[in-house]
């Protein structure tokens, strides 16, 4: 086990506002978070390419003060033309780094467009580009919902990095076992990209079971239990979250992980609170 340091690298997730009021919330949430020199913020983009121009509107405020910003870019549901022109965009605006995802499959009569998985898009992304993006992709150490079997969705993972993927960020876990079995699971693959840990602060029980629920992340039964027994003290429950997750990220420094990248949810406060308890 490596020892734990004191100054570690951080990167944050926005989404992009829908309101004036979002995105004053989301510039001062950036400003409060900027303290911590980010390695980069990234910007989701909803599902179908649906919040396309507000994802590139935030990302290039960013840039423009100064940081590295992150593009998450989505394919299902989109043509390889409109991804084509979303890329050369963004290498025309000098973005550097992007988050290549497959992203939520439709419902309905809603075309699938021309890409099925994240792996064709990485690979899409370097025919286009070339070495000019590096790019991000999706792993998850409690496995994708949609997953088969887990050595299934690690091979999945292993034809994104064959792809071009330069390293991985993780969907949120509260178990640290889950992490490190997993990156043992990608070793013995010759998986060998760095694997970011996702980290979720705990802002209420029935938002994070929500999230959960959709993205296969699992809230151990004493977590769940602990978190429902504050009911409304919600001030009470964010100060047992930060304690949590506070624990959690020394535990994956402790053990040598290449960063931490925080699901901001636009709020900066439990953050600054979670990274300020492990730094001291």
């Amino acid at each position: 086990m490596k020892t734990t340091t004191k100054k570690f690298d951080v990167s944050f997730e926005f989404f992009p506002p829908k309101t004036t009021e979002g995105m004053d919330k989301l510039r001062e949430a950036r400003n409060q978070l900027a303290k911590f020199n980010p390695e980069f913020f990234s910007v989701t983009f909803g599902a179908g390419g649906s919040t396309r121009d507000r994802t590139m509107d935030t990302v290039l405020e960013i840039q423009r003060e100064g940081f590295q910003s992150a593009p998450h870019i989505s394919c299902i549901s989109s043509s390889k033309a409109e991804i084509r022109d979303l890329l050369h965009a963004y290498q025309a605006q000098g973005i550097k780094r992007l988050v290549a995802l497959r992203g939520d499959i439709p419902s309905g009569e809603v075309s699938a467009g021309d890409f099925r998985y994240a792996s064709e898009l990485v690979a899409f992304i370097r025919d286009e580009t070339g070495s000019h993006f590096s790019v991000e992709v999706a792993a998850y150490p409690e496995f994708h919902p949609e997953a088969r079997t887990p050595a299934a969705d690690l091979l999945n993972l292993k034809r994104k990095v064959d792809a071009g993927a330069n390293s991985a960020i993780t969907q949120y876990f509260y178990n640290a076992d889950a992490y490190f079995r997993f990156v043992d699971q990608c070793d013995a693959l010759g998986i060998t990209v760095p694997i970011v840990p996702g980290i979720m602060p705990i802002y209420n029980i029935t938002q994070l079971a929500r999230f959960s629920s959709v993205c296969g992340a699992e809230i151990p039964r004493w977590l769940k239990m602990r978190l429902e027994e504050y009911g409304d003290d919600i001030a009470s429950l964010r100060a047992f979250g930060v304690d949590v997750v506070s624990e959690l990220c020394e535990t994956l420094l402790a053990w040598g992980v290449p960063s931490l990248h925080f699901y901001t949810l636009n709020q900066s406060n439990t953050i600054s609170n979670i990274i300020e308890n492990v730094q001291d």
